[in-house]
């Protein structure tokens, strides 16, 4: 295990290789396939970090347990890239909404606060006109 200055914990190849009971030939075509990206020293050596295990550990997961081929895993992982991307834009978009909505509601009631007329606007809409409003209607149209 190596520690870059950022603080996280980075590991080898050979440790992973062991560490999975994998063969290090194995991490490389992964990494060839797209299907992992570690980082890499200025020597040139691979450097898996957490994030880089817990995928490896979906990959093997998927090949191991289920028997999906390497090109399914590359489906699987890519729709699931997907489907987390949307999640995040639905939860912002839920965030944007409840936020418009507490400033609606807060533009209601400072309006309401200040307004001559305490009264909602379905108070102030009559749904039968008084005889003498109809009376006044007819009235002015007559002349």
């Amino acid at each position: 295990m190596t520690k870059k200055p950022t603080g996280k914990a980075y590991y080898m190849i050979s440790a992973v290789a062991q560490k999975y009971n994998i063969h290090p030939q194995t991490l490389r075509l992964y990494e060839r396939e797209g299907l992992l990206k570690p980082s890499r020293t200025d020597g040139n050596t691979r450097l898996y970090s957490e994030e880089d295990l817990e995928q490896l550990e979906t990959i093997l997961s998927l090949t191991r347990d289920l028997g999906v081929n390497l090109a399914g895993v590359e489906i699987i992982l890519n729709m699931r890239r997907k489907i987390e991307a949307m999640q995040h834009e639905v939860n912002e978009f839920m965030e944007y909404v409840k936020k418009e909505m507490t400033r609606g509601i807060d533009d209601w009631e400072q309006r309401l606060s200040t307004a001559l007329v305490k009264s909602t606007p379905t108070d102030l809409v009559r749904a039968h006109p008084t005889p003498s409003t109809a009376e006044a209607l007819k009235v002015k149209t007559q002349k």
